[in-house]
């Protein structure tokens, strides 16, 4: 189990992490995503051990991981700017990682090699971006670690590849209770893959939860009437973003799905639809609502009878 507690990092003037908490069950494909400088690499980094919290504490099966040989040993990491000695091949990074994990499995290195089409004695400067993402995969895969943090895992790997590491990233953590932490801004590709997600945003988790939860959590509502109306009309129901086109308003609602629509019904609409949210949809919301939104036109509608008008 990983606890993270009132976790803060700082850089000069800039909080990167700002009191964070979570906690992150053993077994579990655990899936972070947020607005660009949310903190989701620097919480790699501490919880891996590269960095030191400036305050709060990070327990991973009880104990600290800084500078915690015992605790490092159970982890792997594939950061999102792979480094690769200059020159080296897998084999030799092979021999480095068996060095540091006691647990370095060489017949599943052997074949992971071979599954993926790598050539383990050719030397990483000619790897293209995606097979030098493949190899690092591959080592990290090869230690047979009880803890796996990937950073934009599928950041240049071709749909086959992707399906391919998907599988074997679950079928450790099925098999083996292992625990992943995967960070991506390809919300399809975690939806598909996690068990939970967590919105991070300035530094803090704003939204935390497993992703049948979230799915049901937010609904949209499409409605008309015939006379004239603008948002007053909806005061009471608990809507993240209002939006209208002609007679047509859509609603963002995070809410009990039937009390409000017998709520909007009663008001006699000539239109009603209620529509489910996709992964992507609820997270660009939940972020609108925490004012993380740009208007890239300069315009918006506001409820004057659908008129534009320059904010």
């Amino acid at each position: 189990m990983i606890q993270v507690e009132n976790l803060t990092k700082k850089f000069d003037d800039f909080t990167a992490l700002d009191h964070m908490h979570c906690c992150i069950p053993e077994g579990c494909i655990y899936g972070m995503v947020g607005s660009n400088g949310a903190g989701k690499s620097t919480f790699l980094r501490l919880i891996t051990g590269i960095y030191r919290p400036d305050q709060g504490s990070i327990l991973i099966d009880g104990e600290p991981v800084y500078e915690n040989v015992k605790i490092k040993e159970k982890i792997s990491f594939v950061p999102d700017d792979l480094y690769f000695m200059n020159g080296v091949s897998m084999n030799r990074m092979a021999h480095l990682y068996a060095a540091i994990h006691s647990e370095f499995d060489w017949n599943r290195f052997q074949y992971l090699t071979k599954t993926f089409g790598l050539n383990p004695e050719k030397s990483t400067n000619t790897f293209s971006k995606g097979m030098r993402r493949q190899a690092a995969i591959i080592l990290a895969l090869s230690c047979r670690p009880k803890y796996m943090f990937f950073d934009e895992t599928f950041d240049g790997l071709d749909p086959v590849m992707r399906n391919l590491v998907k599988t074997l990233i679950c079928k450790d953590v099925l098999e083996n209770q292992a625990t992943a932490i995967i960070t991506s801004h390809s919300l399809r590709e975690l939806e598909d893959t996690c068990d939970q997600l967590a919105l991070l945003h300035q530094g803090g988790v704003v939204l935390e939860n497993d992703i049948q939860n979230l799915k049901t959590s937010l609904f949209k509502i499409q409605v008309a009437f015939s006379d004239f109306y603008d948002s007053s009309l909806f005061e009471g129901i608990p809507y993240l973003h209002y939006g209208k086109r002609g007679s047509v308003a859509t609603l963002i609602i995070r809410g009990d799905k039937e009390e409000i629509s017998e709520k909007i019904r009663q008001k006699n609409p000539i239109l009603l639809d209620i529509l489910p949210l996709t992964l992507e949809e609820v997270f660009t919301y939940e972020l609108e609502a925490l004012g993380y939104h740009f208007d890239v036109t300069g315009y918006d509608f506001e409820e004057k009878g659908g008129e534009k008008s320059e904010k």
